[in-house]
């Protein structure tokens, strides 16, 4: 399947899919969106019932895009993490890779923003990792890329920026 310019296998899905309901279990979330900055779904997990998932992931993309702006206004590249506080609900932004978001939306009497970051960090590395080795085995056993190569260098600056951290 193309979104955003990449090529995802349907057992490339199974394990997008299986990653974010992870995120959801860990961090005692609702839903789950992974977005492309176009604001094309990639994929979608959890309780969506009360949400439009097509509306939904244009306003998160658009609402990324315009702080980004801001950040831009201020010397900032962009802010890798977005986060809506509500009355019950909360909205946590943040990019997965360059061209990629990822948004949670959570009940703020059932968990807390600090585990819902935290279990977010750790699915952002399990899906560059997860993009990186879909990635890889498209080109073995197409012989072709199948992801365009800005998004594989956000991949493989995403991974140094990663341990960079750990250092």
């Amino acid at each position: 399947m193309n979104k955003g310019g990449m090529v995802i296998p349907e057992e490339g899905f199974s394990e997008i899919n299986e990653v974010l309901d992870n995120l959801l279990e860990r961090s005692s979330s609702e839903c789950a969106f992974l977005v492309d900055k176009s604001g094309q779904l990639i994929s979608m997990r959890g309780d969506m019932d009360k949400v439009d998932s097509a509306a939904f992931a244009s306003l998160s993309a658009g609402n990324f895009a315009a702080t980004s702006e801001l950040a831009k206004l201020i010397g900032e590249e962009e802010f890798s993490v977005l986060f809506h506080e509500g009355d019950t609900e909360s909205i946590h932004i943040s990019i997965v890779a360059r061209n990629i978001i990822m948004v949670i939306v959570f009940r703020t009497d059932e968990t807390s923003l600090g585990l819902v970051r935290l279990e977010m960090k750790k699915t952002i590395k399990e899906l560059i990792k997860l993009f990186k080795d879909l990635n890889e085995k498209s080109k073995k056993e197409k012989g072709k890329k199948q992801f365009n190569d800005s998004f594989t260098k956000s991949l493989d600056d995403e991974i140094d920026n990663l341990f960079k951290d750990k250092g």
